[in-house]
């Protein structure tokens, strides 16, 4: 039996929370919180023989969303159903996508199991919430799964495979990190509170962390963390390390920083280009520039430290941007970006205080060019 329905309608919520942020911008919904609603849907279906559409779907931290079907199918002992990914305003690789869920019955005491189908990857390393070989299902995504389907069994046990697929999740999974995290064959399942906030930045942050945790796990002693492509191919070259010691912090300095305090590896090298370093050496953590931008008259005095005169000290101050402060600093044979590196080394050491790390900070200029370094020492 084929149940169709419009895909282009996105989930629709229910609850306390408003579907806007405090900015006026669309909160959507995690791969895992679609993913847990086109499996309710299916078992639904098997067990009593029809599909609820809209299908619901409690949140982990309270309150519902309902979705709309995109696919629906039941035969003799298999479903599945369909949903359509909605992530809001959020600039999400799997806006759009269809998430689906086949659901077959197990014999009694076979409890849940969790396959990877089409598009869903599998995890090949360890340090990750589940071991290797496992779907890269994340465990909330699994419990509010086991609840919608045991709210669907009204009390008797659940006993069924599920295989979630995400057609054409393999070609997406190139435009996240999750092969250097180990995870092969497609994206994750992922989500903690089934809602994406636009612009929140929590899912590249818990990258940051997974791929810190995969590092460790694998006894990696090294780590770089850096805030864009050409410092990261920088600092690679520069100390020959491997691509799982690698790092992409990004903007969130401060956020690798503090899981790296609590979560420490012996060594930890922080590598930029010159304006973000200098923006991390004037104590901003969060280096994007909507945040704050470099402070010129304080980079003019880093300047001024260095040997610069007052001349090439107003000039900074006068300067465009943090690119041509240094380009002045170098025509005066001033070492501008070994001062700013010192600077950002304590800044950073600070956050990793207490940890035992060896840390050094290295600047690179557009070229990919070493244009300042703070060695390594222990915080």
């Amino acid at each position: 039996m084929q149940n169709g329905a419009d895909s282009g309608r996105p989930g629709r919520r229910t609850g306390a929370q408003s579907e806007n942020d405090q900015g006026g911008l669309r909160r959507g919904w995690t791969t895992g919180c679609c993913a847990t609603a086109a499996a309710k849907a299916a078992y639904h279906a098997l067990r009593h023989g029809s599909f609820p559409d809209p299908v619901s779907v409690t949140l982990p931290r309270g309150g519902t969303t309902s979705f709309v079907l995109a696919q629906a199918m039941l035969g003799d002992a298999v479903a599945s159903a369909a949903v359509v990914k909605d992530a809001g305003d959020d600039p999400d690789v799997t806006h759009g996508a269809l998430v689906r869920a086949e659901v077959r019955l197990l014999q009694p005491g076979s409890g849940i199991v969790f396959r990877a189908g089409e598009g869903v990857g599998t995890i090949m390393r360890p340090g990750l919430p589940l071991p290797p070989g496992e779907p890269a299902i994340n465990p909330v995504p699994r419990q509010m799964i086991a609840t919608a389907l045991a709210e669907c069994a009204g009390g008797e046990p659940v006993d069924a495979s599920i295989t979630l697929a995400i057609p054409g999740g393999e070609a997406l999974a190139e435009r996240t990190l999750n092969r250097r995290l180990g995870i092969v064959g497609g994206l994750s399942i992922l989500g903690t509170t089934g809602i994406v906030v636009p612009f929140s930045c929590a899912a590249w942050i818990d990258t940051i962390r997974r791929g810190i945790d995969v590092a460790r796990a694998m006894g990696l002693g090294h780590l770089a963390g850096a805030t864009g492509d050409s410092s990261e191919r920088a600092v690679q070259a520069l100390h020959r390390l491997p691509e799982t010691a690698l790092i992409e912090m990004g903007d969130f300095a401060g956020g690798m920083l503090k899981y790296l305090r609590d979560h420490p590896v012996p060594r930890v090298t922080v590598a930029g280009g010159v304006a973000k370093m200098t923006k991390l050496a004037q104590g901003l953590l969060d280096l994007h520039s909507g945040r704050g931008r470099a402070d010129m008259p304080a980079l003019a005095a880093v300047a001024g430290s260095a040997g610069g005169n007052a001349g090439l000290q107003a000039r900074i101050t006068e300067a465009n941007t943090v690119a041509e402060a240094f380009a002045l600093a170098a025509e005066a044979g001033i070492g501008l970006g070994d001062a700013v590196a010192a600077r950002a080394w304590h800044v950073a050491a600070q956050v990793l205080a207490g940890s035992g790390t060896e840390l050094e900070i290295v600047l690179f200029d557009r070229d990919g060019v070493l244009a300042g370094r703070a060695p390594f020492r222990p915080v």
